[in-house]
């Protein structure tokens, strides 16, 4: 059997070379589950904005992918275009709550500019632009003021 000056060998040598290696793997375990769940949250978002899409496609008399103005329209479609709009609010504000931070990392970066992205390219439509105000009631006010600063940014560069 071993001595009592080899345990207490072993116990130093576990607390000098055994814990530090465990708080590191603990730590990098801990990293790569939060990287994962952010992975996870990013896909259900990009999973959502598709879903807003096959809506907006299949609602083609609304022309929400046109750049030019169409025909006015009638109250129907009017109301569709608003609920729609709403739909795409509600999701532009998950994705603001979720993936926005004052202090990003590069990947967390990439993940937002794509977002900040459609969110520029719908503040660009004039249509969007002027129900905005109506759409953002009850919404985060840090979101409203990010996509109002948007929406001002694209009326200015018109």
């Amino acid at each position: 059997m071993l001595d009592l000056e080899t345990w207490e060998l072993l116990s130093y040598v576990v607390t000098v070379v055994g814990l530090p290696m465990a708080i590191v793997v603990f730590i990098y375990e801990q990293r790569r589950e939060r990287e994962n769940e952010e992975d996870e949250v990013y896909q259900l978002l990009s999973d959502s904005y598709d879903k807003f899409l096959h809506v907006a496609l299949a609602n083609p008399d609304l022309r929400l992918f046109s750049q030019e103005k169409g025909p006015e329209l009638s109250p129907d479609q009017r109301e569709r275009m608003l609920i729609i709009f709403d739909m795409l609010i509600s999701l532009f504000e998950r994705a603001y709550l979720l993936l926005y931070d004052d202090k990003m990392d590069e990947k967390q970066a990439r993940r937002w500019a794509s977002w900040a992205d459609y969110m520029g390219d719908w503040c660009r439509r004039d249509d969007f632009r002027t129900e905005l105000p109506g759409l953002l009631h009850g919404e985060d006010p840090e979101f409203s003021d990010y996509i109002q600063a948007l929406a001002a940014k694209a009326e200015a560069a018109k």
